[in-house]
């Protein structure tokens, strides 16, 4: 059996031990690129299975965009290329021979997007335009962990044109609040929503919103974001259309994204010292069944009511744990690792009763429940288990969000303990530049404006900011 790092005096080892035991993700040849196991990629199908619908739904088409774009479009917008570039892996050689103009593989895919709405955007009978992608991109990142920072990692990217700005604005508040429905419904994950400021907006963006989550390690991990491009990169690309007054215009972009780092932001929050805890609703079993026998003739007596099980739980992700090489006690081990919510145990006696024992995954509560009651009562628990998940992470997050008023107060424990901060802001880069003393960044821009004066130079705060340090 792996042994798990002590969750609460090492979290960070907790994690590496916890992705690795429970066969969520396998190392490579290459630096910074992972094998997702089928476990885990199973969590990304119903990730994408639920976004994926509510994406359509949304009034947006899938497409699918080439991986390798030249290096002329992503020089293109300024902001872009200069925010990139560090982070680019680039193509030089193919068939043997130097490329005349380098391929870059592609770290995200405005630039080779919009150079296609270039060619269909002629109208505004043409917009909206709103397409949406599933793929993998390449970052180069200097210090990878597994789901949260990796060089190569999976998502889907939407991009959209429309004819004005309002429009554009009410599409990006539109996918925010699909992303932050989602992560609060599904990953039962509770958020802090706001803008990133200037220095750290998308590169390109006119405003970038995001969706923040605080770890219990008190680090903030940005789950997703949603970019109103406004004109920049129409005018980067040419893309123009024959408005309703007739003449030219540029229509307004907006681009959002998820990636696979929800899976590591969902393993974070919810998982324990016995392995991971899986929400129901993304969960790759939701039930495991475990029989317990000690001869043919018990087995028998078990085995006889298989089909009642799988036909009562017909309607749950179901899995019947069958390795004869395990003992009960290793297998009970083995799936509380990997999360499931729901174990159900079966014996003789309880085959001869016609019940089963049901232990709860969060609580590890042990109740017998008689099979007449037992797609009910499944139901019931996924549900309150869904339920209680969110509520448990809202409670950790509570404890770990504080009110800081000066910087020279807060940063030093900021620093060296677990914790964000909820401060004023002047709104000044340099103020903003102070948080670095203490391995922090801003987060994101706050409604509220409880505090009066800025964190750093004691100036009039024009709005509260979350800071934190950040993975």
């Amino acid at each position: 059996m792996n042994k798990l790092s002590n969750i609460e005096k090492d979290f960070a080892q907790w994690y590496q031990d916890v992705i690795y035991a429970a066969e969520l993700v396998d190392e490579t040849s290459v630096r910074g690129c992972y094998v997702i196991r089928p476990y885990a990629w199973k969590m990304w199908e119903l990730i994408q299975a639920y976004l994926d619908a509510r994406i359509k739904e949304t009034g947006h088409q899938n497409a699918a965009f080439p991986l390798l774009i030249p290096e002329s479009f992503i020089k293109r917008e300024a902001e872009h290329v200069e925010g990139f570039s560090p982070e680019l892996a680039v193509v030089t050689m193919a068939g043997g021979k130097k490329l005349e103009e380098p391929l870059v593989i592609r770290p995200t895919s405005e630039t080779t997007i919009h150079h296609s709405f270039s060619r269909w955007i002629k109208s505004w009978r043409d917009l909206p335009l709103k397409i949406n992608q599933w793929a993998n991109v390449v970052r180069w990142e200097m210090r990878s962990r597994p789901f949260l920072r990796t060089t190569e990692f999976f998502w889907q990217e939407g991009h959209t044109a429309h004819e004005t700005k309002q429009e554009a604005e009410t599409e990006v508040q539109l996918m925010l609040n699909e992303y932050v429905s989602f992560i609060q419904g599904q990953l039962a994950i509770p958020v802090i929503i706001g803008q990133k400021t200037e220095v750290e907006k998308f590169a390109g963006a006119e405003k970038t919103y995001a969706v923040e989550a605080i770890m219990p390690d008190g680090k903030s991990l940005q789950m997703c974001t949603s970019h109103l491009l406004s004109q920049n990169f129409a005018k980067a690309f040419n893309i123009t259309f024959q408005d309703r007054g007739k003449t030219q215009s540029y229509p307004y972009l907006t681009s959002w994204g998820i990636t696979t780092r929800v899976i590591g932001a969902t393993i974070m929050v919810h998982g324990d010292q016995k392995g991971l805890i899986i929400p129901p609703a993304i969960a790759p079993i939701q039930v495991v069944v475990v029989p317990i026998y000690k001869n043919d003739d018990e087995k028998d007596a078990v085995q006889a009511h298989y089909d009642f099980i799988k036909t009562a739980l017909a309607d749950f992700r179901i899995s019947f744990d069958e390795d004869m090489s395990k003992t009960p006690g290793a297998k009970f081990y083995h799936w509380e690792l990997r999360g499931v919510p729901i174990r159900l145990e079966i014996g003789k006696r309880d085959a001869d009763k016609e019940q089963v024992v049901l232990v709860n995954r969060l609580t590890g509560e042990k109740n017998i429940v008689p099979f007449d009651k037992l797609s009910t009562t499944v139901k019931m628990l996924l549900e309150k288990l869904q339920k209680d998940l969110y509520q448990r992470a809202h409670e950790k997050m509570d404890k770990l969000v504080f009110v800081g008023e000066k910087l020279s107060e807060f940063g030093p424990k900021m620093a060296d303990e677990a914790g964000a901060y909820i401060t004023g802001w002047c709104g000044d880069p340099a103020c903003e530049q102070e948080l670095k003393k203490y391995k922090a960044f801003t987060r994101c821009l706050l409604e509220t404006h409880k505090l009066s004066q800025c964190m750093c130079c004691g100036k009039s705060s024009k709005r509260d900011v979350l800071v934190a340090k950040s993975y």
